[in-house]
């Protein structure tokens, strides 16, 4: 089934891959309801798309403003095809270093919101008898390295997350996906926090594109494109997308 008219939602849409999707999707004939906190990135996005793209401010860890997002997209389009969460933060460091602050928020954002995401959506979703979910989880969903744990953790806990609401909503005509990226260049990288982490990942956004030391956001975003593609009868569960030279 063609992209063509589908109403698509997506959350960090702001910069990197969300921009990146949206932009993509508009491009071919999706209509695109754009959610992320910074109002001026949005609505030059919007504005560089077109009438195929609003927007509405939105904190992922928010439930009634993700409720109000779905509404939004409902009034203004009637329908919500595919769901797209991408907003997602990536502080790194050893567990030594005791930072409780940071490991809430990446359980907030990285887990929490996506649950509001698909609490959100699944009603309508259900009465439609129709959809996608799609999230973007990581390789540290699949692979666990030091300075990582709890980043790893909550991405492991996308893909159980994600796998259950294939298994629940499969009935209901309702498909889910996960997008794994490896290294891409995209804002994600200041949330890092921890210097030396930071560092090291920062000479890899930076190598040249011909040394395939990092992704680029158009990667992810054809990756996205491919699974909304599918028809009805297919699911695209996983789709683990590295760097050439990526090790890990």
């Amino acid at each position: 089934m063609s992209i063509q008219d589908k109403v698509v939602i997506i959350t960090g849409a702001s910069s990197g891959i969300g921009a990146a999707t949206a932009k993509l999707l508009a491009a071919q004939g999706a209509k695109v309801v754009l959610a992320a906190r910074r109002q001026e990135r949005l609505q030059a996005l919007v504005a560089e798309i077109g009438a195929n793209a609003i927007y509405q401010v939105t904190d992922v860890t928010n439930r009634a403003q993700m409720a109000n997002l779905v509404q939004l997209a409902l009034d203004h389009f009637g329908r919500v095809d595919v769901l797209y969460n991408n907003a997602g933060v990536m502080p790194q460091g050893n567990l030594s270093e005791r930072d409780y602050d940071q490991w809430q928020k990446m359980l907030d954002i990285n887990i929490m919101g996506v649950l509001n995401g698909i609490g959100a959506v699944l009603p309508t979703m259900q009465a439609q008898q129709a959809g996608l979910i799609i999230t973007t989880d990581s390789v540290a969903g699949h692979v666990v390295y030091p300075a990582s744990a709890v980043y790893n953790g909550t991405k492991y806990a996308v893909r159980a997350i994600m796998e259950g609401l294939r298994q629940e909503e499969k009935d209901n005509g309702i498909r889910s996906t996960i997008i794994s990226p490896g290294a891409v260049k995209t804002e994600l990288v200041n949330t890092i926090g921890n210097t030396a982490v930071y560092q090291g990942v920062k000479q890899l956004m930076d190598a040249p594109e011909e040394s395939a030391l990092a992704l680029n956001p158009e990667d992810i975003a054809n990756a996205v494109l491919y699974a909304i593609n599918q028809p009805q009868h297919v699911t695209i569960s996983e789709v683990l997308i590295r760097p050439t030279k990526q090790q890990v």
